[in-house]
């Protein structure tokens, strides 16, 4: 299991509630066993997945272990460690940042908070919003707000390493298309970045990222692509590239072009491998001149609406 609130838990991988007697546990597992085993027509990945799931909830001392929101092999680890917002820590050198605009994850944890609540129950009292055994007991869809949230901060984090070079807008206003997670400018050209977690392996087919756990109407690259599109639109100017943040145990390749044409610049990136595209480009894409950036930069700072 992976340290994404995205991810289904051990009780989803086995088909079960939470509140599942041991029995139906034991019961589900063996099924669940038989239908993924590779000799009856199953996928290692999926057979793995299961034993994984059994690891975790199989005894009545792991299970108790896990439902408290403790185990010693997924993350946040200790019983109430949290998911909520950290600050960053001090400094530990000199070296310039880069410029940084916006709420990187803000409006995903606003949803997710919202969504929370909602499901809980009005009036009912939440001392921590973000602790791993309430995280782990929430719906999908709710679980999938906060890793986008994530995501897009340890994107953020990544970009601001970066240095001075660089200047990054977050969740910023794309038209009618929604919002772009960030827009970044630097000495290899202008991006628009997406950050995601799904929780779970994806692939490339098609032109399309496909997943367990992305559902078949999310389409990620033509939303993002869109959303692109909408943004330079409105603010005249043009994409270097778009690239899909995601983290770098989801897809095998750590960098994968979604294809020829007009998605030639759009690149699924682990996000590892994020400061080197910013660095070097896409390859065969021109740089700009340093004057360009500065030019273009004063465009984006005077154009660009924060949602």
């Amino acid at each position: 299991m992976s340290t994404s609130p995205a991810e289904r838990t051990p009780y989803e991988v086995l088909g079960v509630a939470g509140s599942a007697s041991e029995d139906d546990l034991r019961r589900a597992y063996r099924r669940r066993a038989r239908e993924t085993h590779p000799d009856t027509g199953g996928s290692a990945a999926a057979f793995d997945e299961v034993q994984r799931a059994w690891e975790l909830v199989g005894t009545i001392e792991a299970r108790a272990s896990y439902d408290r929101g403790s185990s010693s092999t997924s993350s946040p680890a200790e019983p109430g460690a949290t998911w909520s917002a950290a600050p960053r820590p001090p400094r530990q050198d000199s070296r310039p940042k880069a410029r940084t605009y916006g709420h990187p994850g803000g409006r995903a944890r606003e949803r997710y908070l919202a969504m929370l609540r909602e499901w809980v129950g009005r009036g009912v009292d939440i001392p921590d919003p973000y602790e791993a055994r309430l995280v782990r007991t929430a719906p999908p869809e709710i679980r999938r707000e906060l890793a986008k949230a994530l995501a897009e901060e340890a994107t953020a984090r990544q970009i601001t390493d970066l240095g001075m070079g660089f200047t990054m807008w977050s969740d910023v206003a794309a038209g009618n298309e929604g919002a772009l997670d960030h827009v970044v400018l630097g000495p290899a050209g202008l991006f628009a970045i997406a950050s995601e977690d799904w929780g779970g392996q994806i692939v490339l087919k098609r032109g399309e990222l496909q997943g367990e756990n992305i559902g078949p109407l999310e389409l990620p690259v033509r939303r993002t692509t869109r959303t692109a599109r909408a943004f330079a639109k409105d603010l005249r100017v043009k994409f270097t590239g778009v690239l899909i943040v995601v983290p770098d145990n989801s897809m095998e390749d750590g960098i994968v072009a979604v294809g020829r044409g007009r998605h030639a610049s759009t690149l699924v990136v682990q996000r590892s491998l994020l400061g080197h595209v910013l660095r070097t480009g896409i390859p065969g894409m021109a740089h700009g001149s340093l004057s360009d950036v500065f030019e273009l930069r004063s465009v984006l700072q005077a154009g660009i609406r924060f949602l």
